[in-house]
């Protein structure tokens, strides 16, 4: 018999999505969350080098001592940290870190306030554990204030967990709202966990990490969006060293490790520039802002690749059914990443020949005036 927690985890959002697109056979497909470009070049070579000098076997749990230095002088240097090798774990993307963290972190009767919307992961993962996922609603504008945190601060949280740039919305959290988010944890002695999977497509100013402001903080980040590699799963942790050592003993006892040649790999993206991939996307959101705006309320889309529009009648789940059905759209409901179902998530990592095709479709979804 399965385990009750198996009843903890609702995908049917999703599941009811692909389900309705499964015989359509030229489906407009704005619901994915990864790249549509490829892994650059050199990354790919770096882990064809990599496969024949051999390194297909096992690293040390915590990884490469290359990749664990290049990490910690990146971050050093992007994010003004004073991090030294001892802060680093090599980990299965940030998806694996999140794991880690919380399995090192939680459980029942502990409290972790998250953004409402949020990344899918946060909720089920702390649930899964038996912790308390308490929402922080950001509705209508999505920002994610230490003014919205405070007065969920119970005796019991024990953290908070914020994405910067978010998915779903595209909220970029500004310095000035992690100078304010810092001092409350600092002042609440609460753990700050940074999600930066995204913080290469930043379009409207740049990217801040509270990393650079407190120590604190676990940042997790990698390269599944930045380099598309999502196959790959290779990320990194970085943080407090008592913490790292916790994860990197469940790490042991999960993962393993990071795969060994897409380590050797990762310390060529590193190297690897990729402002084009970036530009690509600051066009296409433009595109897109441009064409719905005057059709959809749009708030957010300062960075990843996602815009989360508000749908026609407030019924997300209706209204994706709907784009399926009449348009093959597919798009996914606000309930996926919400209490709510009021908004859907587009994703504008496609083509622009599929965006035009999204774009002609949702205009004729729309109500008219």
């Amino acid at each position: 018999m399965l385990h009750s927690r198996t009843q903890l985890i609702d995908a049917s959002g999703i599941r009811k999505v692909f389900d309705l697109a499964a015989d359509l056979r030229d489906p407009i497909n704005l619901s994915i969350g990864q790249p549509d470009f490829d892994v650059p070049e050199p990354v790919k070579q770096a882990a064809m080098e990599a496969i024949r000098a051999g390194h297909n076997r096992y690293t040390v749990t915590q990884g490469i001592t290359e990749l664990r230095e290049a990490v910690r002088d990146h971050l050093n240097e992007t994010r003004r940290t004073s991090y030294d090798t001892s802060n680093i774990l090599i980990t299965s993307g940030v998806s694996g870190g999140l794991l880690l963290a919380f399995l090192s972190l939680f459980g029942p009767g502990d409290e972790v306030i998250i953004p409402d919307p949020y990344f899918v992961m946060y909720k089920h993962l702390l649930r899964i554990l038996g912790a308390t996922p308490v929402f922080a609603d950001t509705y209508p504008d999505f920002r994610f204030t230490a003014e919205r945190i405070e007065p969920l601060i119970s005796e019991k949280t024990k953290a908070i967990v914020i994405g910067s740039p978010s998915n779903p919305t595209g909220v970029v959290v500004s310095e000035t709202e992690w100078k304010e988010i810092v001092s409350l944890v600092a002042k609440k002695n609460l753990l700050l966990i940074s999600d930066e999977i995204y913080d290469a497509f930043v379009y409207d100013g740049s990217f801040h990490s509270p990393a650079a402001l407190h120590e604190n903080v676990l940042l997790l980040g990698g390269f599944s969006k930045s380099h598309a590699m999502t196959g790959w799963r290779i990320g990194f942790a970085a943080g407090d060293k008592d913490l790292i050592n916790a994860m990197t003993t469940f790490q042991q006892f999960t993962f393993v490790c990071a795969p060994s040649m897409v380590q050797h790999a990762a310390l060529e993206a590193l190297k690897t520039k990729i402002g084009r991939y970036r530009e690509a996307y600051r066009r296409k959101r433009d595109l897109l802002l441009t064409a719905l705006s005057p059709y959809y309320e749009i708030v957010g889309a300062e960075g990843a690749f996602y815009l989360f529009p508000k749908a026609p009648g407030g019924d997300a789940t209706s209204f994706c059914t709907r784009a399926i059905s009449e348009k093959q759209l597919l798009i996914i409901p606000g309930s996926v990443f919400s209490e709510r179902d009021t908004h859907f998530r587009i994703s504008y990592a496609a083509d622009e020949t599929v965006l035009e095709r999204g774009i002609e479709a949702l205009i004729a979804l729309a109500p008219r005036a």
